[in-house]
């Protein structure tokens, strides 16, 4: 009977062990700052949250700001990307590659830039002792920057008329079905 008790008292923390793994498989599941449907890009706001992790609090601050802008950028990015091939798919424009590396070159352009109606929605900075986090979130209005992207495409010395053209169409047509949905709500 002793031996079943000794025994048992043996087995009874490897159980508890073994529930507690079989609980949390992945670990416990962590909420960091701007997160939830305010800090999500939606049809009318692009938006983005970056992370910065350093020893020193303005690196840590600085990778959270590229972070974010290099997120909002592959947004744009994306969203020019799928304007154009849908318009230029309608169209049947001959030159689709020259207008897509026109974007593209345009796109990386302007986030090199500062965007005039880019908004800081929020920034918090933690320290543990060791490191400093920082969160920083970012939003800027679909339409805002769409018309600032027209704008840097006129300015643009490197782009012929025919292909500049076709990218105010493609633009402004996009501004409409944005200002559209903004009529609905």
């Amino acid at each position: 009977m002793k031996i079943m008790r000794n025994y048992f008292l043996l087995f009874l923390p490897l159980a508890f062990l073994l529930v507690q793994c079989a609980e949390r498989p992945m670990g416990d599941k962590v909420k960091e700052p701007f997160t939830g449907n305010k800090y999500e890009s939606n049809n009318r706001w692009f938006r983005a949250v970056g992370k910065g992790v350093s020893t020193r609090d303005n690196i840590a601050e600085g990778k959270a700001d590229i972070e974010a802008k290099r997120e909002l950028a592959q947004q744009v990015q994306t969203t020019v990307k799928v304007v154009t091939d849908q318009y230029l798919s309608d169209t049947q424009t001959n030159n689709t590659d020259e207008i897509n590396d026109k974007f593209q070159s345009l796109i990386r352009e302007v986030t090199n830039t500062t965007i005039g109606d880019l908004r800081k929605i929020g920034q918090e900075k933690y320290h543990n002792g060791e490191d400093y986090t920082v969160y920083i979130a970012y939003e800027i209005k679909k339409k805002a920057m769409l018309r600032f992207l027209k704008k840097k495409a006129k300015a643009d010395a490197k782009i012929d008329k025919v292909t500049l053209d076709t990218m105010e169409r493609i633009l402004d047509q996009e501004i409409e079905r944005l200002e559209a949905l903004d009529g609905d709500e």
